[in-house]
Order: C-alpha cells, then structure tokens, then sequence
C-alpha cells in the first residue's frame, strides 16, 4: 500500500470521482481520497492523497488555487460555461462595439477584473455540487428546478489578463477554496455589459502540487505496468505537506508514548536541523521541492535549517492548520529511526507537547 501525495492530470470527461476510482485500479488499493471537485469540462491538477495521507485531503483542498480560464464574452449560459444552453447571445462585432476600441477595451476588461479581486461575495451557481436542504444543486437544476443561494465569501488573489483575442480572454486566477471560475467569468460579463461564460479551464496549482508534476492516467498506468519504481517516486510523503513546520525526533526511551499519541516533554525530544531533518533528504533528491508553501522556498528553509526549528511557526501552520494558534509551536514529529509519525503542538506558555494528528507507521 502507497502511504502520501500524488499529482493527477484529470481530463476533460472525467469526474473527480471517476478519477479516483481508476486510480484505485491502477493501484489496486481502496484507501484514496481527491482533494476537491473539479467539473468534468475541466482539466489540470487533483491532488490524490493515499492511505494514511487521506487524513490531510481537507488541508490540502483548503489552499491556495490557480487556474488558466478563457472567458467567451458576448453569450450567458444556465451552467456559466459553454456546455449550458444558450439563454443570450450577441454577436463578436457587437462585443467590440460595446467595449470600443482595443485599448480601450483592454483597459474596462482590467478594470472589470479588478473589481472582482479581494474578498468578495459569490453566489455558486445552480450547476454546483453546493447542497441545500440536503440536496444537490445540479440535481435541481437538472429538473428544472431554481432556489435561492446565499452568497459565499471567498478571496480572490490575482487575476492576471494574459491575451485578448475578442471575444475570447485569456485569464490566470489565483483564488481561495470554493471560488467558481465560471461565475467570476458570468460577473465579468455582466460589469461589461456583454455577457459572458467559460470556454475552457485548466488547474494550474493546488497550494504546492503544480501542474509539471502532474500525470494523466494513462501515464500512471503504463508505469504501474512497467516501472513501478518510477510510480512509487511521484508519490510525496505524508510529512513533505508539513514542511514548513519545524521536525523534532523523539527519545527511544519515550518511543512507546509516541506510539500511543501521548503527551511528550520538551526533555524527551530533539529538535532537528539541516540533514539531521528526515525531510531534506527527500527534498535533496527532489521528490518534494517546495513542498508545504504555496510558492517557491528555499531549500533549507522549508527543511527547517538556519535555526528555524527553534521559532514558532505560526506564521505557516496557521495557513496549514485549522486551529493553531498564533505563537503555537507545531512539529513534526518523528520516532529515533526517522518514520514520521504525526504532528504534536505546544500552546505559547505551556511545557507539554500534545499530539494534533497523528499517522502512525506500521510496523
């Protein structure tokens, strides 16, 4: 059984579900979790978290997202995207005649990106997997059903134009979990005053798996197939998600608590740094570069070198974390061989450390 991370190319015509299941094949093993929905229309980076590393599906869904998006100005659609049906249209000459002349138009379709930059409030769409009163949207819609949504707050990074060839826009979006690109797409539409929808969508990043590490399906079978070795080292470890908190080894002497999950104190471990951290050796061997930030690090820092072991680590656990308080020292805990067994915390002030979660090895 694989026991961490691996970076799947979904396709367009897959389901995250669908996804899974193929993977649970070409693995032949159950315990495998996605990391969040992404449409069938939609491609890019899903994140598959296997084994003991189905604890941390939530975490990894809850960061940062990025997607590449072409918007189609001039139609709205029931779905927001160009597989709905059509509910209005205006044709590509009357787009470049609502929005003026190229700079001009380059500059209110900016603008219009601005507006929706920051916290804002979105209303999911009717075809969303969003329930209400225990029931899917999409399966209401289906029936032609319409009910009243409240709208979400969500934050919206960056939203970078990248090409404008109207009616189509090319757009880069960095956003938080739950943001629907596709509704973005409708409201720019709607601040422009021509109406549009989404063409295509590609997932570039989900916090740190990026889209060059990613493998279709077809790829992981063929290497399942034929060189399993190289399969097994696409596959992060479980504690390379924690690389920004700080790791410690535990005293052979108090094995047995770590064993249980029990409480451990400051004298039964060790802080570790530098190759001392079970971790930079796999981030040495590239198996987990950047690993546990959402943009690029150095290499010692995300191994906890230069003293950072020492310093609490609010500042990355509590994006991580749900929680963790600022001034909480969390660690990464590991038995004297160096198997990660789980993550142990110690609140500002106290001398305890306690296990937070835990994924315990077997022997």
């Amino acid at each position: 059984m694989y026991h961490g991370m691996l970076t799947v190319y979904k396709e367009k015509g897959y389901t995250s579900s669908d996804a899974v299941a193929r993977l649970r094949g070409i693995l032949r093993m159950r315990k495998i979790g996605h990391t969040g929905t992404l449409d069938p229309d939609a491609e890019g980076v899903l994140p598959m978290c296997l084994g003991r590393a189905t604890r941390i599906c939530e975490l990894i869904a809850d960061r940062e997202k990025e997607y590449r998006a072409v918007m189609r100005l001039g139609v709205r659609t029931d779905t927001q995207d160009m597989s709905g049906t059509v509910l209005e249209e205006i044709s590509d000459r009357e787009v470049a005649e609502r929005l003026g002349p190229p700079e001009e138009a380059a500059q209110r379709i900016r603008e219009a990106a601005g507006r929706l930059t920051g916290q804002i409030d979105q209303i999911p769409p009717m075809y969303s997997a969003v329930k209400i009163n225990g029931k899917r949207l999409y399966d209401m819609a289906r029936k032609g059903i319409t009910v009243e949504r409240k709208p979400r707050r969500i934050t919206v990074y960056g939203i970078e134009i990248e090409e404008i060839a109207l009616p189509l826009v090319t757009m880069r979006v960095r956003c938080s979990k739950g943001t629907y690109i596709r509704t973005l797409c409708e409201d720019m539409g709607a601040i422009l005053g021509t109406g549009a929808a989404m063409q295509s969508l590609l997932r570039t990043r989900v916090g740190q798996f990026a889209l060059g590490e990613a493998r279709t399906l077809d790829e992981l079978e063929r290497l399942a197939k034929t060189e399993p070795e190289s399969l097994a080292a696409l596959i992060r470890p479980v504690d390379s998600f924690f690389a920004g908190c700080p790791a410690a080894a535990c005293a052979e002497a108090a094995q047995k608590l770590l064993k249980n999950g029990n409480a451990l104190r400051p004298a039964q471990i060790r802080l570790l740094t530098g190759s001392r951290d079970p971790l930079a050796r796999d981030m040495a061997a590239g198996s987990c570069a950047d690993a546990g930030t959402d943009r690029p690090a150095a290499q010692g820092q995300a191994a906890g070198q230069d003293g950072a072991a020492g310093q609490t680590v609010a500042d990355a656990a509590d994006r991580l974390l749900p929680g963790i308080s600022p001034g909480e020292e969390v660690v990464r805990m590991y038995d004297s061989a160096g198997r990660f067994f789980g993550l142990y915390r110690r609140p500002a002030g106290k001398s305890l450390y306690t296990s937070y979660k835990m994924f315990i090895p077997e022997d």
